[in-house]
């Protein structure tokens, strides 16, 4: 089997070629999905000239099978549950309490662990790229995109390097703008279409957004000047 991504961060540049129109825009803000899509959301940043972030959000893994996601939580209060799934299984209201409660105070500690004091980024009124590191049902990535909604941005991009093709058409629907670099069809999961899928940790989130902190991008120092 052909794996097209040597990891995150190639994934990454090999997305942000799909992006290249957003390139040197004063208003476009690069949001990751933590953890895994941090490293891929860092080089579309850097290809892009713009600044990077987190928008965290949960996946609601179903007990004993946490792969299978039956929902998500995100910032902002946002639940999201995947009805068919939740119904399929015959899972009780009780749990998918318990699991949501357990999430929220994952969230809260990556906020702090990711941000510190800082505080969450303004989208208002920007063009927001929220990319993770694939999409398999897309739980996560619409309980991102509803909290993210909102918050009002002018503009809701979602991109990945790899996608399932039915869940990257349901985006087609609910954002502005869904960029999906491959779908292959069987897609099976993620993980398979990386040689290296190994967990992005938190100081390497850290780190990165670290590093992305002091690369100030260019337009941002000054609106008006001539990308070089």
């Amino acid at each position: 089997m052909v794996r097209p991504f040597r990891d995150r961060y190639d994934a990454g540049r090999q997305l942000a070629s799909e992006l290249a129109h957003y390139a040197g825009r004063p208003d476009v803000l690069v949001l990751g999905l933590p953890r895994g899509g941090v490293p891929v959301a860092y080089e579309v940043a850097r290809a892009l000239d713009a600044p990077l972030d987190v928008f965290l959000v949960r996946k609601l893994g179903v007990p004993g099978h946490k792969e299978l996601a039956m929902g998500a939580i995100a910032t902002g209060g946002v639940r999201l549950l995947n009805e068919g799934v939740v119904r399929s299984l015959g899972i009780p209201p009780e749990v998918t309490d318990r699991v949501a409660a357990a999430e929220r105070e994952e969230l809260g500690r990556r906020e702090l662990a990711y941000r510190g004091d800082r505080p969450p980024p303004d989208v208002r009124d920007k063009v927001v790229i929220l990319i993770d590191d694939g999409l398999a049902t897309g739980a996560s990535m619409r309980a991102a995109v509803t909290a993210l909604r909102q918050q009002r941005p002018a503009r809701i991009v979602v991109a990945v390097p790899i996608a399932a093709p039915s869940t990257c058409e349901d985006f087609q629907d609910e954002v502005d703008e869904v960029i999906c670099a491959l779908t292959p069809e069987p897609f099976y999961a993620v993980g398979l279409w990386y040689e290296d899928f190994s967990q992005t940790s938190d100081d390497e989130v850290r780190d990165l957004l670290r590093r992305a902190a002091n690369e100030v991008p260019s337009t941002k120092l000054n609106p008006n000047s001539e990308r070089t």
